[in-house]
C-alpha cells in the first residue's frame, strides 16, 4: 500500500473554512487556540489525483460550462460495484448541491406539506430541520441502547405511525452513533416500509468510511426487492473531504420514482458544477489505496480517542465502527450539561456538536470529529483529561 501523510497538521484558521473560523461565533472558542472537533468534514488533503485534476483546470484557465458527464457517472458506477457490490446503472444517477439539497428535493418530490417523514433518533441534525423548512412533520423514534450500541426499536417505530407519513429518512452507516447496520437489520428496515407503503430515502454519505473489521452493505444490495421504494443518497463529499465542491447524488433505480425527481429538479433548475464533478472523478478512479489507509488511521485515532476519554470516571465512548465521529455519554458524571458543555469548551477550548441537536436522546451527549492530525488527538484527550481532572 502506497503511504499516505495523515499526520501533518494542515492549518485552516483564516480560509473561510467553517469547522475552524466560526468556532468562537458558534462555541466561544476561539480558533487561535481552540480545536475544532465538530463539523463534520475532515483535515486531510484529499487523494492526489483530486488536486492535480483541479490544478489541470486552473492550468487551463477557461472556466464554463461542464458538458458530457458520462466518465463523471462511470466512475460512480465503478466505484459502487468495486467498493459496495452495488451495480448501478448511469441514469439512475441525479447530481444535487450536496446531499442537504438531495433530501429537499426528495421531499418535494415524494411528500406532499403537511406529510409525515419519520427519522430515527438521535440523527443527522439537519434531517429534522431540512423536514421542518418544507413543511412537512418530523416523526421522531428514538433508538433503542442496547449494550452500548444503537439497535432499531421496530415496536416504537410502529406505535409512532399515524398513517399520515410517506417517506424514512435513514442514515446508513449511523451518524452520530457510528454503527453499521447489518444485513438483517436493513432487511428488516425494507420490510417496515413496505408494510405501510413508505419511501425509503436512505442517506449513506458515510458508507466509505468504515473502520477495519466492519463491513457496510448498502441497502439494495440488502433488500433488493425494495426498488420501488428506494432512493439511495452518496456523495465523495465525506469519504474524500470534498465538502467545499457540494456535489451529491440521489441515486433511483425505479422508472417511476426517477420521473418523479427529476420533474422537482427540472423545475427548479438545479445542475452539478465543474468543480465537484471532476474531483469527485478523480476520487473515485484514483482513491482505492487512500480510502483503505483513511479508514486504518481512523481506527487508530478512534481507540487513542476512547481509550483517552473513558479514564474520566463515568465517561463512555461508544464503538466506532463507521464514520469519523465519536459519540460520547457524559450522563454519568452527575454533572449538569451546561457545566459539562462550559468545561468543553472553556477549559478545554474544544468546540463539539452537542448532542441535544441531533434529538432529546442526545441530550447527554457530545460528539467529537477525530479526522484531524494523530497529534491534535493526543492534545485534545490531555485536554479533556485536564477539564475532568477533579473527577473521581
Amino acid at each position: 500500500m502506497a503511504s499516505f501523510d495523515f499526520d501533518t497538521v494542515i492549518d485552516r484558521r483564516q480560509t473561510h473554512s467553517d469547522k475552524w473560523d466560526m468556532m468562537q461565533t458558534k462555541y466561544g472558542v476561539s480558533a487561535d487556540t481552540g480545536l475544532a472537533m465538530w463539523v463534520a468534514d475532515m483535515d486531510f488533503r484529499p487523494p492526489a489525483k483530486v488536486l492535480d485534476q483541479l490544478q489541470e483546470m486552473q492550468s487551463h484557465g477557461v472556466l464554463g460550462y461542464y458538458g458530457d458527464d458520462s466518465s463523471y457517472r462511470q466512475a460512480i458506477c465503478n466505484w459502487m460495484s468495486r467498493r459496495h457490490s452495488w451495480q448501478v446503472e448511469p441514469d439512475w444517477i441525479h447530481t444535487t448541491h450536496g446531499l442537504g439539497n438531495g433530501i429537499a428535493l426528495c421531499l418535494q418530490a415524494f411528500t406532499e406539506p403537511g406529510e409525515g417523514v419519520m427519522i430515527l433518533t438521535p440523527v443527522y441534525h439537519a434531517f429534522q430541520r431540512i423536514i421542518k423548512a418544507a413543511g412537512r412533520q418530523a416523526v421522531s423514534v428514538d433508538l433503542a441502547l442496547e449494550d452500548g450500541l444503537f439497535q432499531l426499536d421496530f415496536a416504537s417505530m410502529e406505535a409512532a405511525l399515524t398513517g399520515n407519513e410517506r417517506m424514512l429518512l435513514f442514515c446508513s452507516p449511523h451518524n452520530p452513533g457510528g454503527r453499521v447496520w447489518t444485513k438483517s437489520e436493513l432487511q428488516a428496515v425494507a420490510q417496515f416500509c413496505q408494510r405501510h407503503n413508505l419511501i425509503c430515502v436512505c442517506d449513506e454519505i458515510h458508507h466509505d468510511i468504515v473502520l477495519p473489521q466492519h463491513k457496510h452493505i448498502a441497502m439494495p444490495v440488502a433488500a433488493p426487492d425494495l426498488t420501488s421504494q428506494l432512493v439511495m443518497l452518496s456523495a465523495t463529499t465525506k469519504s474524500f473531504n470534498l465538502a467545499g465542491g457540494l456535489t451529491g447524488n440521489v441515486i433511483i433505480a425505479d422508472p417511476e420514482l426517477r420521473r418523479r425527481f427529476r420533474a422537482v429538479q427540472a423545475a427548479l433548475a438545479i445542475e452539478g458544477n465543474a468543480f465537484g464533478k471532476q474531483m469527485a472523478e478523480a476520487a473515485y478512479n484514483h482513491g482505492d489505496e487512500w480510502m483503505d489507509a483513511l479508514c486504518q488511521y481512523l481506527a487508530e485515532n478512534a481507540q487513542l480517542f476512547k481509550e483517552g476519554l473513558e479514564q474520566i470516571p463515568g465517561v463512555k465512548v461508544m464503538e466506532l465502527q463507521a464514520t469519523y465521529l465519536c459519540w460520547v455519554d457524559f450522563s454519568a458524571l452527575g454533572m449538569e450539561m451546561d457545566e459539562v458543555i462550559r468545561r468543553v469548551q472553556s477549559d478545554a477550548e474544544i468546540a463539539a456538536s452537542h448532542g441535544i441537536t441531533f434529538g432529546a436522546a442526545g441530550a447527554h451527549y457530545l460528539r467529537f470529529n477525530i479526522a484531524m492530525a494523530r497529534s491534535q488527538i493526543t492534545e485534545s484527550i490531555r485536554r479533556l483529561q485536564s477539564a475532568f481532572a477533579d473527577i473521581q
